[in-house]
């Protein structure tokens, strides 16, 4: 599986992991896309959302010029943020660089019979290390993921859960978060200790052995030495299991033969949610999408802080391209980064763009959420966009080119 490939191939696979601050995990989506190549026998490669290299975009540069269908998918196990906006954004922005080359997306891993098998071995594994068997004495199991500000997300592991617990003779399955949402999993943990089961069985869902996963097995240790009378243990993830291709490999099918199905019925960007009546409507998806890819375009810039993405109130992208560059938008970009930092009441992001579609009539100033964009704008309108408009929300009506 590599970056290079010297003829030209009908379809290649695209295969798009998070990205890790642990070489071991980036190197795992690598093993999953050299094991995809040789089920599906079309070249695959891997690239990453963030913190590690190529990027998206820099994968489907490198690989337009060998093939004429290319086919991106996911390695995610839920839909979130990620493959809502994130990835599409990538593959859109593709799509009007590159006319001859046709894009299709595939869904996430989603909940899957492979993957509940999956689970159910590493569940036995524990098991046997622990010396309980769930036919003999009573085991409960915790399925531990991520947690996501998605409750479409979030419910996904609940349904997981019980798809586990059905057939099986497990006392109990319970799901439970490591972070962003509850309940946690050192709250679930105690709460099934309540009902002293032989042993409870934590099974981290994640895709490897990074480092939430290892704070999942560290809880679990935590709660063994704390609970004399339940014995406690922790899977490892899922790894590079074949089974995790063979969902791969369907996705991937799925994806050439357009018969991908999100769950739109609950997405919060499609529908109102209560709680989440502001995420409706795609405008913030895509404030979202726009602030992470500026903040994630330096990969060789990584710092060890918690990995958060707190979106501000407004977005700003500069049209930087062609003929907008000619006419000044490098100052006029510089200049709005300057004015909102000096602002006293600015919650704002200014990131450049790319082309923005409208050539001759820039520099193009994009404000989202708000939808508005500003043309013709010279350095000296940036002063009354931020005072106006961005500090005050008062559309500069003068210079509003159009609004979507």
């Amino acid at each position: 599986m590599s970056l290079d490939h010297p003829s030209l191939d009908d379809e290649t696979v695209l295969l798009v992991g998070h990205g890790s601050r642990r070489e071991k995990s980036n190197e795992q989506v690598r093993t999953l896309a050299s094991k995809l190549e040789s089920h599906l026998s079309l070249p695959v490669d891997a690239a990453y959302i963030e913190l590690a290299e190529p990027a998206i975009e820099d994968a489907i540069e490198t690989l337009a010029p060998t093939c004429q269908s290319m086919t991106v998918v996911p390695l995610s196990l839920f839909a979130a943020s990620h493959v809502k906006n994130d990835v599409p954004l990538a593959v859109q922005t593709a799509r009007a660089q590159y006319d001859d080359l046709s894009f299709h997306v595939g869904s996430h891993l989603g909940i899957h019979p492979s993957i509940v098998d999956l689970l159910d071995d590493r569940a036995r594994t524990v098991e046997t290390d622990l010396g309980v068997d769930r036919e003999a004495d009573d085991v409960a199991v915790v399925l531990c993921a991520r947690g996501s500000s998605d409750p479409d997300s979030n419910g996904d592991v609940h349904k997981l859960a019980r798809l586990l617990y059905e057939g099986r003779e497990f006392t109990r399955v319970e799901s439970a978060f490591i972070g962003v949402t509850t309940p946690r999993l050192e709250e679930t943990l105690h709460t099934v200790a309540k009902d002293r089961p032989d042993a409870i069985v934590v099974l981290p869902y994640m895709l490897g052995d990074g480092v939430l996963t290892q704070r999942i097995v560290e809880q679990a240790e935590t709660f063994d030495e704390e609970y004399p009378y339940v014995d406690a243990g922790a899977s490892g993830p899922l790894g590079t299991d074949d089974r995790v291709v063979d969902v791969l490999a369907d996705r991937c099918q799925e994806a050439r033969s357009g018969s991908v199905q999100m769950s739109c019925d609950t997405c919060k960007y499609k529908v109102e949610l209560s709680g989440y009546e502001e995420d409706q409507g795609g405008a913030r998806a895509m404030l979202r999408s726009l602030v992470h890819q500026a903040e994630h375009a330096d990969r060789s810039d990584v710092d060890d802080d918690p990995h958060v993405h707190d979106a501000p109130q407004k977005h700003v992208a500069v049209c930087t391209n062609q003929t907008c560059a000619a006419s000044g938008a490098a100052t006029v970009l510089e200049r709005l980064r300057q004015q909102s930092r000096d602002a006293d009441d600015c919650d704002v992001h200014v990131s450049r763009s790319s082309c923005l579609g409208q050539c001759g009539d820039g520099p193009i100033v994009a404000v989202y959420p708000d939808s508005i964009w500003y043309g013709g704008v010279t350095p000296d309108d940036t002063e009354r966009i931020v005072s106006s408009h961005l500090e005050r929300d008062r559309i500069v009506s003068d210079l509003v080119h159009q609004s979507l």
